[in-house]
């Protein structure tokens, strides 16, 4: 069944373009299916990627095309320790293969196996375990792990060695690494040993560099919710289809916040701190690494 949509714009815009800030695909699969025959405007079928749309016009998806992108699947995933979310070296194996059919609850449009079209968005590291979103959306790719994304991700974290309330405040804002000092972060603890942080950026292990810099060791990392997504109670090793509703709500939250001015409020944080600086639940008590 084909989809419409009607531009209410107040200027023309290259159609690829709008397409893809609704969020029906990115730019690249927009141009793919301009120049499949799949995209007409007003009844007329487009054949250029950069034509533009009028304020008032009506652009039709057709329904292969539409059926195509409903049926990219992103997999929500429970990664146990052991499992790689990005390319395998060697023995590793990667997370990917616990999308198999015994381990789906639910259901979902396709059952990926081994498909090396399934992108980690936003990698968890072998020794860590929790909420790793695997998917072929290119959408939500950007969404989730671009260089503007708003999305917050949220960890307990299991740790060896003292918490004072210096050390808490140096994880919070007062840490550099490679030569970068790191985004301010929300640390708090939650009991002996336990810590939960809440990341606006993600570097390389970057929780457990930040622990090992401040003299902390860390015997458990799990990752419990990406943006507005939680793993909640999703069983270890298993794995469900992201549902339509939770696919928005990650594109929404993944936004800035624009003050009145219509500027990013994250974006004028960082210009006034550079402008300053030139003047499932960790386990606690476990001892198993990540």
């Amino acid at each position: 069944m084909s989809s419409t949509y009607t531009y209410d714009g107040n200027e023309p815009v290259r159609l690829n373009k709008w397409m893809a800030s609704l969020g029906i695909c990115s730019r690249r699969e927009a141009e793919t299916l301009i120049s499949q025959g799949s995209v007409s405007v007003d009844g007329e079928k487009v054949s250029e990627p950069g034509h533009k749309i009028e304020p008032g016009q009506t652009m039709t998806l057709a329904g292969k095309a539409t059926k195509a992108l409903d049926d990219q699947l992103t997999i929500v995933l429970h990664k146990p320790v052991g499992y790689v979310s990005a390319q395998p070296e060697g023995e590793q194996v990667p997370a990917i293969r616990l999308a198999s059919k015994d381990n789906l609850l639910g259901k979902a449009p396709k059952i990926p196996g081994r498909n090396p079209n399934f992108a980690p968005l936003g990698r968890l590291d072998m020794d860590s375990r929790g909420l790793l979103l695997l998917s072929e959306d290119g959408v939500l790719a950007k969404a989730v792990i671009g260089p503007s994304s708003a999305l917050d991700k949220e960890y307990l974290v299991t740790v060896q060695g003292q918490i004072t309330d210096q050390i808490i405040g140096k994880l919070r804002h007062g840490l550099s690494l490679d030569g970068r000092r790191l985004k301010s972060a929300k640390v708090d603890q939650l009991g002996p040993g336990r810590l939960r942080f809440v990341l606006r950026e993600g570097r390389n292990r970057q929780i457990r560099r930040m622990c090992e810099l401040i003299g902390l060791v860390v015997i458990d990392l799990f990752r419990a919710r990406i943006g507005p997504l939680e793993l909640d109670k999703l069983p270890e090793g298993k794995w469900r289809a992201l549902t339509s509703e939770e696919r928005a709500a990650l594109i929404k939250a993944s936004k800035p916040l624009m003050d009145a001015s219509g500027g990013s409020k994250a974006r004028k944080a960082s210009a006034r701190s550079r402008g300053k600086s030139r003047s499932g639940p960790a386990r606690a008590g476990q001892s198993r690494k990540r």
